[in-house]
């Protein structure tokens, strides 16, 4: 099919105001991936100001406590703003530099995307708005803060249920009536086409520096890479240079929340319909109607109804597996490598952290590569809450 498909997911299906600042997008993307000055500017920031390449950790306490395969983690919390986010950010910010854009602005789950966002528009000297469920500032004030002091307008979004879904909308919205001077960061693997090529591309980084440095430390692939999937990036990034490796298996851990057999689920690969929705064709939790039903996640960057298009494929064709894990799984893993490694993860990360406890006993002699796609510093207040603990005694 056409470049923007994956299989028959992807496309752009954009209303005809967009249309315009799509193809312009995709003209200076294609340009510029493939010009030495942008790509050696790209790779210094990267190195210099986001502090790749990204530790390959061997869990070794972890590894001893479960027994069976051996687990690594990909270290991505250690990047400059706590995340993988950093990776595309930097990239688009670039790209828009490039463009003669002036402003940027985002859509924010977690906070982290945004905060990304935010010190990458600090940095380059550009305007920034953030767009936020109300529900998820609550949630993640600290990451609210953290946006506000980079310098960025932070707006709440309160129709529909108040969560990422409803920042996309809004996100977008500001975007058609701001197209001249303005670029939309995008932060996960979604939207309609070039965007999940874009932030694949750029995402690409964690799963090219994973192989070089298994390589070097095990002098083979591992057999499992794990992680985290709401709209994807994270995972897409990890997977996306292992997937000729036909040996390597690909798992990505959707959120499940109070159960996939509960409505309070967001795991669309598990529960969700093919559809489409913000201008992409893929797969989104829907009701019976066929319109977006709310979702739900302990997490806020995964309570997306919705899956990229290549993650769509990718299950499709039965490349990758998806799994689902619930928020008491995720909460009893983000506890359990904060104790035994001294590594406190994101809420987020502790999904794709869950599923590796339950599956490393039963892989004697095997290498499992979580991709720890963020700290969890952000979600101490959320989980104190969960368990309910008063911190303030």
């Amino acid at each position: 099919m056409k470049q923007s498909y994956f299989g028959e997911f992807g496309g752009q299906f954009a209303p005809e105001i967009l249309m315009h600042s799509l193809l312009e997008l995709e003209s200076a993307y294609n340009y510029h991936k493939d010009d030495k000055t942008f790509n050696a500017e790209l790779e210094s920031l990267l190195k210099s100001y986001a502090n790749r390449p990204s530790l390959l950790y061997y869990a070794r306490r972890m590894s001893e406590d479960l027994g069976g395969a051996k687990i690594y983690l990909k270290r991505e919390d250690l990047n400059h703003t706590g995340s993988h986010k950093i990776n595309n950010v930097l990239g688009q910010a670039l790209l828009a530099k490039k463009m003669g854009k002036t402003r940027l602005i985002a859509e924010t789950g977690a906070g982290q995307h945004g905060v990304a966002t935010a010190t990458a528009a600090a940095l380059m000297g550009m305007e920034c708005d953030i767009f936020m469920g109300k529900e998820d500032t609550l949630r993640q004030e600290l990451n609210v803060y953290r946006m506000k002091l980079l310098g960025a307008r932070v707006h709440a979004v309160t129709s529909g249920t108040a969560t990422l879904k409803d920042a996309v909308n809004e996100a977008m919205r500001m975007w058609s009536s701001t197209l001249q001077d303005t670029h939309y960061v995008i932060g996960s693997a979604v939207g309609p086409h070039p965007f999940p090529t874009i932030v694949r591309n750029l995402q690409a980084v964690i799963s090219r520096e994973i192989k070089e440095q298994i390589l070097e430390l095990e002098k083979r692939l591992p057999d499992v890479v794990l992680a985290c999937v709401g709209g994807g990036s994270n995972a897409i990034g990890a997977f996306y240079h292992f997937i000729d490796n036909r040996e390597v298996s690909l798992i990505g851990v959707e959120a499940a929340g109070h159960g996939i057999e509960s409505k309070d689920s967001a795991a669309t690969l598990n529960v969700g319909k093919v559809g489409i929705f913000h201008g992409m064709k893929s797969y989104f939790c829907q009701d019976f109607y066929g319109q977006i039903a709310p979702v739900y996640s302990i997490s806020a960057g995964l309570d997306y109804p919705g899956v990229g298009p290549e993650h769509a494929f990718l299950f499709e064709t039965k490349r990758a597996q998806y799994v689902a894990v619930t928020d008491k799984q995720a909460v009893e893993a983000f506890e359990y490598l904060s104790k035994t490694e001294g590594i406190i993860p994101a809420i987020e990360s502790a999904h794709a952290l869950a599923y590796a406890i339950q599956i490393a006993p039963k892989l004697e002699g095997k290498i499992i590569v979580v991709n720890l796609s963020g700290r969890g510093d952000k979600d101490c207040m959320s989980i104190a809450r969960y368990r309910g603990e008063n911190i303030n005694e």
